[in-house]
């Protein structure tokens, strides 16, 4: 590591926020209309969550 700062001023801050929590939502909402409970937020965010889990797990050889 270099020891340098890496900062980021509030615009580009904002940017990157407002995309990070609109592929959240559209992640949510796509597995949970996937799954066959659509609009259902909580079940989505679970599914996408515990498959990206089992995802790198799988990747990784854990299991």
């Amino acid at each position: 590591m270099s020891g340098a700062l890496d900062s980021w001023n509030f615009l580009h801050t904002e940017e990157r926020l407002s995309t990070i929590m609109r592929d959240i939502h559209n992640r949510c909402y796509e597995t949970a209309d996937e799954y066959g409970a659509p609009g259902n937020y909580v079940a989505g965010a679970n599914i996408a969550g515990f498959s990206r889990v089992a995802d790198a797990m799988l990747a990784f050889g854990v299991i």
